[in-house]
C-alpha cells in the first residue's frame, strides 16, 4: 500500500510504500493521531523497515492508495 505525503511549501511529495500486512483502518487511526498533536512527528515504517518522520505542521495532505493486488495494470484495467 503506497502513501504520499504533500508538504507546504515544496512541490516534492514524499512516497512510502509500506506492507501489505499493514491494516488500512489502523493506519488511518495512527496518522489521524499524529496529526491531533500539531508540534508532534507523523512516522511511518516502509516495507523495508525504514521510518520516515515528518513534522505534522508541515504536512499539507496525506493519501493512501490501494493494496497492491487491488491494482490494474494493462489494456484490460478499467
Amino acid at each position: 500500500m503506497d502513501v504520499r505525503i504533500g508538504i507546504v511549501q515544496t512541490a516534492k511529495e514524499i512516497d512510502v510504500e509500506v506492507g501489505d500486512s499493514v491494516d488500512r483502518e489502523e493506519l488511518v487511526a495512527s496518522i489521524e493521531s499524529a496529526l491531533a498533536n500539531q508540534e508532534g512527528v507523523m512516522w511511518l515504517t516502509d516495507k523495508r523497515g525504514r521510518r520516515v518522520g515528518v513534522p505534522v505542521n508541515k504536512l499539507a495532505y496525506v493519501e493512501i492508495g490501494p493494496r497492491s493486488e487491488e491494482r490494474r495494470v494493462g489494456f484490460g484495467a478499467p
